[in-house]
């Protein structure tokens, strides 16, 4: 697996369901980047049914054309290095260049297929493309090799919730959050995001779902 280094950028998302109150959910992104020196500000404050281009975006990075180059060469250089590919993703992911940051993510993915955090980035990215069905695959991938990893519960939630409309699905996605990591702050935004659910549809989903991979 890539070294903890090149794992992924921390951003923020607000959202809001038409007709649903949720609100503001947290500081938390739909993405599971951790910050990164030199990275630029958040690349994705997005509403519900806009993961991309829309106006409550941030004003995006600059792209460092001379980063970029320097990568290129060295992922040439190193045709079985997933480490400058995860590099260029990131890249681009700042810069809200979402179909490049997917090209390099997917070659990061096929070089190394057992790393949670950057199959939930290539989710993300694909959520912010307009393809949620691709990014909960993705999802499932990252959850097949760690059934815990908070991050892409929360993500998936996100999107079965505003990419897909599936409530209960969502529910059970931040219930395992909860039961996986309560007092973190992804188990706090799971939280908050099933209070306001549930505020607004008492009805949505059911008993808590067990934590995946138990």
């Amino acid at each position: 697996m890539i070294e903890d280094s090149t794992s992924m950028k921390s951003d923020a998302i607000a959202f809001g369901l038409a007709g649903i109150a949720f609100g503001l959910i947290a500081g938390w992104v739909i993405g599971s980047q951790q910050a990164r020196p030199g990275a630029g500000p958040p690349a994705a404050v997005q509403t519900a049914a806009a993961p991309a281009g829309s106006e409550g975006t941030t004003r995006a990075a600059i792209l460092d054309q001379e980063r970029v180059k320097a990568l290129e060469a060295i992922a040439e250089r190193e045709p079985s290095s997933a480490k400058p590919r995860v590099d260029l993703a990131n890249l681009y992911f700042d810069a809200e260049r979402y179909d490049d940051a997917i090209k390099w993510y997917s070659a990061a993915i096929k070089l190394d297929p057992g790393d949670p955090n950057v199959s939930t980035d290539l989710g993300v990215a694909y959520y912010y493309t307009n393809q949620p069905d691709k990014a909960i695959e993705q999802f499932d991938h990252s959850l097949a090799v760690d059934p815990k990893h908070v991050k892409t519960l929360l993500n998936k939630g996100i999107v079965l919730a505003f990419g897909k409309q599936d409530l209960d699905g969502a529910t059970r996605s931040w219930e395992q959050v909860l039961a996986v990591a309560p007092d973190g702050p992804e188990g706090q935004a799971a939280k908050r995001a099933l209070d306001s659910l549930r505020s607004a549809h008492p009805t949505t989903g059911s008993a808590p779902a067990p934590p995946q991979g138990q």
